[in-house]
């Protein structure tokens, strides 16, 4: 029961993050006129990701020409990493383990959920593989179920992830 429970409200709360996203697109809040970067900026769930990517120094990387998909881990996925976790990568000195584990989110080339779900790996700009897996309709990119797809920026597209995936090196 316990777990009907759980499912039920993953289900619902991803359903909730796709009718923001979809009201936010069909506002024009989002899309093709916005790059990656300014596209997460817009939405208060990727602040964490955000403050990252300027921790990193990747910004400037995410607002090139591209096109890049990113798996976007929302702040709640951050959430979900031990206790510090993120404070700590947050610190310069340890920009270059932030820069590995958020790089292991982005593939070169504009890949769409048509063409992700026929994958069985990507490789990342981190330089390592993730691995994707379709069951039941839903998509995996490592631990992490893609819960939004197709956000789509001027310089590629955003598929939002419920959870921070770490490269295996």
């Amino acid at each position: 029961m316990k777990s009907v429970i759980n499912n039920t409200i993953k289900l619902v709360s991803a359903a909730l993050l796709a009718a923001v996203f979809s009201a936010n697109v069909m506002a024009g809040n989002y899309g093709s006129k916005m790059d990656i970067v300014e596209t997460a900026a817009s939405n208060s769930d990727f602040s964490t990701l955000v403050a990252a990517v300027k921790a990193a120094g990747l910004v400037d990387a995410l607002k090139a020409d591209g096109p890049l998909t990113v798996f976007a881990p929302t702040n709640e996925a951050f959430a979900k990493l031990p206790a510090g976790t993120v404070e700590s990568l947050l610190l310069p000195e340890n920009k270059d383990k932030l820069v590995q584990i958020l790089t292991y989110h982005v593939v070169a080339g504009e890949v769409m959920a048509a063409d992700v779900v026929k994958l069985t790996s990507a490789t990342t700009l981190e330089g390592s593989d993730i691995t994707v897996a379709v069951s039941d309709g839903g998509v995996k990119v490592d631990n992490a179920n893609v819960v939004t797809t197709d956000i789509k920026t001027s310089n590629g597209v955003i598929h939002v992830i419920d959870t921070v995936i770490m490269p295996k090196g």
